[in-house]
Formats: structure tokens, sequence, C-alpha cells
């Protein structure tokens, strides 16, 4: 395992689950946007210049999917520019990059889950962003490692699972899209999966990582009820309406089809296919045992 390594977002989702799993022996840079500006590459140059870290694991990202169609030059600015100043201080002090992308690079039109390889078609400014972000650190540093996920979330911030949570003890019905279709992803299974990659020092190109199985996001919500309404998270199973994403407009389109093949990272992380309901009953419990905000 590399002994120092920065962490970029590390306030964020993914940022702190990173923290929380990092293995023994290693010593971490906690780079948050206080701390560090990625769209800076002056700032990104000196630091990374004065700690000289073995790994930096970029987890930082604009990722306000509909305020990025009014925000593109702030989306740009972090999710590209971010990333290429990056991949240029680790080639420049010879560090790893291990960068985390999303599924927002496809178009949605495919039947079947997406390969790493697989031609990218993004709909909105987000994905577009993300995509350059990608390209960018290809063209800075041919040896990064690049892992796309999808429907992140955890107990830590804002997101899907503790929205709904909010919603469902607000109200006694709710109407979710239903034919939008992923996977879900808690940040601590692609945090552990990231410090795997880490210690795989020869490990580089794209790769895919969620949890395992599909849903949509009707699908997705109405386990959220069921699986907080057992351990006590919720009081009464609320009304879950399914709905078409037409009667739920938003200023970026969403694709229809997000699923990401993981095959490939799972033979070479050598790691076990945990499904999304037994990952979102685990964070759910953490959830009830603490205080996260």
């Amino acid at each position: 395992m590399i002994q120092k390594v920065l962490i970029t977002g590390a306030a964020g989702q993914l940022g702190r689950e990173l923290l929380r799993t990092m293995p023994e022996g290693v010593e971490c840079i906690a780079a948050t946007r206080e701390i560090l500006d990625i769209a800076d590459a002056a700032q990104v140059r000196a630091l990374v210049r004065r700690e000289r870290p073995g790994l930096i694991i970029n987890a930082a990202a604009y990722t306000a999917v509909d305020k990025a169609e009014s925000e593109q030059e702030l989306a740009a600015a972090i999710n590209v520019n971010g990333a290429a100043n990056l991949a240029t201080a680790c080639a420049e002090n010879e560090s790893r990059l291990i960068h985390v992308s999303t599924d927002f690079v496809f178009d949605g039109t495919s039947s079947t889950p997406y390969l790493p390889d697989a031609p990218t078609s993004p709909l909105g400014e987000y994905g577009r962003s993300k995509l350059a972000g990608e390209q960018a650190v290809v063209a800075g540093l041919p040896s990064a490692l690049i892992m796309r996920t999808a429907w992140v979330y955890s107990a830590f911030g804002g997101n899907f699972v503790k929205t709904m949570l909010r919603l469902m003890a607000e109200r006694e019905e709710l109407s979710v899209v239903a034919d939008q279709v992923g996977t879900p992803t808690w940040a601590r299974g692609l945090a552990d999966a990231l410090w795997l990659a880490a210690d795989q020092s020869d490990l580089q190109g794209l790769y895919h990582w969620t949890d395992a199985g599909v849903c949509s996001w009707y699908d997705f919500a109405v386990a959220i009820a069921e699986e907080a309404l057992e351990i006590g998270l919720l009081q009464r199973m609320p009304r879950i309406h399914p709905i078409p994403g037409s009667a739920y407009p938003t200023p970026a389109a969403r694709p229809a089809f997000s699923v990401l093949d993981k095959n490939s990272t799972w033979a070479v992380l050598k790691t076990e296919r945990l499904h999304w309901r037994s990952q979102l009953r685990s964070m759910l419990k953490e959830l009830k045992e603490s205080s996260f905000e």
C-alpha cells in the first residue's frame, strides 16, 4: 500500500468514507475545498510538490446535475480543469492518480450494462464535464486509474436515501420516477474498492464500480421505506407511487438506463459482490446508530 495519500473532496460523502476506511500505515492528507481548490493549478502544484503523495484519490467534483445546465463554467472548472490540474501535478511528481467519474457519461440507450470501453454520449452538462475530465486525466497522465460509479449515497451529507427518509417521515404518500434504471452505491463500498485498487500499483485505465443488482428510483425508494420501517427509522409505511420521468421534468436529462458492468473490476480487485439492498440495509443501521449530518 502506498504510504502517503492525498484525498481531494475529503468533506464529501466519498471523501469521508475514504478517511474512515483508510488502511493502517497510510498517512493521509485530507484536502477539503477550504484546503485545496483543485481548479487552481498553482495551488494544486504547490501542495503536491510540498507533500509529495505517492497517490492522489480525486473524490472532489461538481455534482449538481441540474445546476450544471446553468453553471457550465463552474462545472468545467472543477470537473475538467481540476482533474487536469491533478493529472499534471501527478505527472510532475511521479504520483499515482485515481480519478472518480460517473455513469452520466452514457446516454442511457443501452439495454445491457455499460462496459468501461462502451461509447460515451452524455446528455447534459454535468456528464459532459465529467467526460471531459476523464479525457483530461488520460491526456495528462496516461497511467491514471479512472473509476466510474453511480447513484452514490452514504450516512453523510445530502443524498437520495436521506431525502427519501425525510419526505417519508413528513408525508403519507409520494411519487418517485420508475423509468430510470441503475444501481445504488453505498459510498463505503466504493471507498473499500478504491483502497483495494490503490494497493495494486500497476492498475490503470477505465473501471466501473457500483453495488450489485439493478433497480429503478421507485424500487430504491420502496426498499428504503421497507428497510427503514424494519429497523425503526420510520414509524409507518408511506404510499409510494411510480411515475414516468416525464411527470417530473428537470433541467438536465437523465439516462434511462445507466447500469455499469463491473465484471472486470470485480475480477481484478478479487472482491465480494454485494447487492445494493444489503448495502442499503447496512447504511441505514449505521445511520440509526449515529448522528451524522
